[in-house]
């Protein structure tokens, strides 16, 4: 990983393969490694980053495995979607995708927002996937009881990302100081690391993304808690949580809570939000474990 690049270019990982591929009208960058013909893995990042969230797995996919990443729309490299932020909308755009790359069953990882869409595509369609791995992301079952004690975190930065989001975004140092108070372990995120994320985020249309991903989740997604019905989790769902998360309480990611046949959940202690890049070895193990217990 010799370079950081620029918000032109993506930033440098050495060995990977690189498209641009449409689907349902969304122009997709994906980033893959791992041999063509190995299992897919389809690794979603989150807000605000991109496909550089997955660096590690990329730089060095583990045997037999074909890490698939592509920046989310209007992300990264990735064109806008044709439609709001919807994250019902983004899972048919992604499932879309995958359809377009020929790959019909994958294991699933999601970070953030990632995350939130990966259980909406399992959700969706079971069967094409063998297991899902969400990273530091609420599951969809959440009550609005469960969610309360909780709220004050989401106004912390929710409303001025959704309101302001665009100038706050391309002209100030918000992105910046988010990592700075959103990372417990720095060690992977020097500065030439962050510069790749907010510089992608001075893109007029990455920073119209990201606001209105927020937009939409709290006009339209909050507002649904406990209207919307989300299916049971049918495939084995092995969840991580870095416990230090300021945005989003582990509590939000509880078994307790979650409607499904086979769901765990790992929470990990000095670690926040971007657990990825904060814990990359134990993601890649965890990744490893499912792919084990879920071989064919």
């Amino acid at each position: 990983m010799a370079s950081t690049g620029s918000a032109e270019q993506p930033p440098h990982i050495e060995g990977v393969r690189r498209s641009h591929i449409t689907a349902r009208g969304v122009r997709f960058h994906v980033t893959e490694a791992g041999p063509a013909d190995g299992r897919p893995v389809v690794v979603l990042h989150g807000w605000p980053q991109h496909h550089y969230a997955y660096r590690h797995l990329l730089a060095d996919p583990p045997a037999g495995l074909r890490i698939i990443a592509p920046d989310l729309p209007g992300y990264g490299w990735s064109g806008p979607a044709q439609h709001r932020w919807e994250k019902d909308e983004v899972a048919s755009d992604l499932l879309a995708l995958l359809d377009s790359l020929d790959v019909r069953r994958a294991l699933l990882v999601g970070h953030d927002w990632g995350g939130y869409i990966g259980f909406l595509m399992a959700l969706r369609e079971p069967e094409r996937f063998d297991g899902f791995m969400p990273l530091n992301i609420a599951h969809p079952w959440i009550t609005p009881r469960i969610l309360a004690p909780h709220v004050w975190r989401f106004l912390l930065y929710q409303p001025l990302v959704a309101s302001l989001g665009v100038p706050l975004q391309r002209h100030t140092p918000f992105l910046n100081e988010l990592f700075r108070r959103g990372v417990v372990d720095r060690t992977e995120f020097s500065p030439e690391v962050i510069r790749a994320y907010t510089d992608s985020f001075r893109d007029p249309i990455t920073a119209r993304t990201a606001t209105d991903s927020y937009r939409t989740f709290l006009l339209h997604e909050v507002p649904a808690l406990g209207r919307a019905h989300r299916p049971r989790a049918t495939i084995p769902v092995r969840a991580l949580f870095g416990k230090a998360d300021g945005a989003i309480h582990y509590s939000l990611a509880a078994a307790e809570s979650a409607r499904a046949d086979d769901y765990t959940v790992e929470y990990v202690s000095g670690c926040g939000h971007f657990i990825p890049e904060e814990r990359p070895a134990l993601v890649r193990q965890r990744l490893l474990d499912l792919a084990a217990e879920t071989a064919v």
